[in-house]
């Protein structure tokens, strides 16, 4: 091989090798690298542009970051703008990363639906249901996509509660979230209780809480940088299964008629013993994540 060849096929090779990583910079460039930092964002919705997927956010002031500002905020995830509304409330992770295309953007998006004027909250039903029983098994979808039943969760103290993702009452599924979001937080770093305990949130909007929404959901509710759940779930599953297990712990629910896109709703969050039944039934959200904490320490100590 003559030299003239040989430099010829070194520079072709390394024109290959320019190429490939410049493509791959490119496929890269929107992905958070490992000095992205990552905080908190609450807001209000002022206008949304899905063919840019930006939306205007009117936002409370970011903790460590920034003061309270209306700006436009990129939006990758695809399902939220089939959700996502003027005057709609959004929790979400803000992402800043000064390596990527597009220096800052949202994940992990909780969207409340609009509050409309002079809307009432639902009449609670205060009726209890079903303690000292055996709950029934059910099969359901979590927020990972993965099928789980009541038997997946033997052997441990459980809670379970219902909510929906579009909810706009703050004391409603909103405070439940929060609740269980701050009991999960506690709980992952509890070394005693985080294999012994587990949370679960059943959604009863199956038409509109697919899986990725409500780990999206969740994410948004776990706080700064959070990448997993832990002990809390999210699950799905269909109306009549949904609707059967709200039935046997006596939540009552049904969507708005003058608003299809509300559902009024009581509310009920239930403890489980490892053995599988039903020891105490909290209506209402004046309960706080330690009073169910107190509860399902309980259950571990029959």
């Amino acid at each position: 091989m003559t030299f003239r060849l040989f430099m010829q096929k070194v520079i072709l090779f390394l024109l290959a090798a320019l190429f490939i990583t410049s493509c791959q910079n490119v496929g890269d460039g929107n992905k958070a690298s490992s000095s992205a930092k990552r905080y908190p964002l609450k807001g209000k919705v002022v206008s949304v542009d899905k063919a840019a997927k930006k939306a205007k956010i009117d936002h409370e002031p970011v903790e460590g970051y920034m003061p309270a500002m209306t700006m436009d905020f990129p939006i990758r995830a695809d399902w939220v703008w089939d959700e996502l509304t003027p005057g709609s409330e959004i929790r979400a992770e803000l992402v800043v990363d000064n390596t990527a295309t597009e220096p800052y953007w949202l994940e992990n998006i909780g969207i409340v639906a609009v509050l409309k004027p002079g809307q009432e909250p639902p009449t609670v039903d205060e009726r209890f249901a079903q303690v000292g029983k055996e709950a029934p098994d059910f099969t359901l979808t979590n927020q990972d996509g993965k099928k789980i039943s009541l038997k997946n969760f033997r052997g441990k103290a459980l809670a379970i509660t219902f909510i929906y993702a579009r909810c706009p009452l703050a004391d409603y599924c909103i405070r439940m979230s929060t609740n269980f979001s701050d009991l999960a937080i506690q709980l992952n770093n509890n070394a005693e209780f985080k294999d012994k305990v587990r949370l679960l949130s059943i959604s009863f909007d199956p038409e509109n809480d697919t899986p990725a929404k409500l780990k999206s959901y969740g994410l948004g509710y776990m706080g700064k940088g959070a990448t997993t759940l832990g002990v809390w779930q999210l699950a799905v599953g269909d109306e009549s299964q949904v609707r059967a297990i709200a039935d046997f712990f006596g939540l009552r629910y049904e969507v708005d008629q003058t608003d299809k896109t509300q559902i009024n709703h009581s509310l009920r969050t239930a403890v489980i013993s490892p053995d599988g039944k039903v020891t105490k039934i909290l209506p209402g959200s004046a309960w706080t994540s330690n009073q169910l904490l107190n509860e399902l320490q309980s259950t571990l100590a029959r």
